[in-house]
């Protein structure tokens, strides 16, 4: 469950985002030891006091870093993985948009995670993929989890759906895999 002011999907995209800024900071605990800087960092990003990177950043990270699964740290059989799937079909421009279908959108994956992963988003596959962990978001690998969350950004964007509240239950992750 994420933080009591998260009540939008824009405002869950910017928390989890606000969460890897820590990481980045702090360290993996940083949700424990620094949670006054997620929740500034959080609100900074909700007025618009902060902007996220450019994701030619992370395209960048991928690129320089060791050629491996995202996933598991395989460096056998490996493939080309959208993490936002590219089979979404929010509307007619879907299969032709960069940001879904572009290198934006992926990260190296073994045959294996891929294959499980199928067209899933990335909250769901880490649910599915670790049903004993309770926080399960906590371990998405932070470069797959930022380029997901700014390619779903802009879906939900595209889609109009950035500013609405889930009906009959507490925001979660779930709720940005469209």
């Amino acid at each position: 469950m994420p933080d009591r002011d998260v009540k939008t999907i824009r405002d869950l995209i910017y928390f989890q985002y606000a969460k890897i800024v820590g990481k980045s900071a702090f360290g993996p605990y940083a949700k424990k030891t620094s949670y006054g800087f997620i929740k500034t960092t959080f609100r900074e990003f909700v007025r618009d006091e902060k902007k996220w990177s450019d994701i030619l950043r992370e395209d960048k990270q991928l690129a320089d870093a060791e050629k491996a699964c995202v996933y598991c740290g395989s460096m056998r059989d490996l493939q080309w993985e959208h993490i936002v799937p590219r089979t979404l079909a929010i509307n007619d421009r879907c299969p032709m948009c960069d940001r879904i279908q572009g290198i934006h959108n992926q990260v190296w994956a073994c045959a294996l995670c891929n294959g499980a992963k199928g067209v899933k988003g990335l909250y769901h596959f880490l649910r599915d993929s670790h049903p004993e962990a309770k926080k399960f978001s906590d371990l998405a690998p932070m470069l797959a989890e930022k380029k997901y969350l700014k390619t779903i950004f802009y879906c939900h964007q595209c889609k109009g759906t950035l500013d609405t509240k889930p009906e009959g239950h507490e925001i979660t992750v779930m709720d940005l895999d469209l």
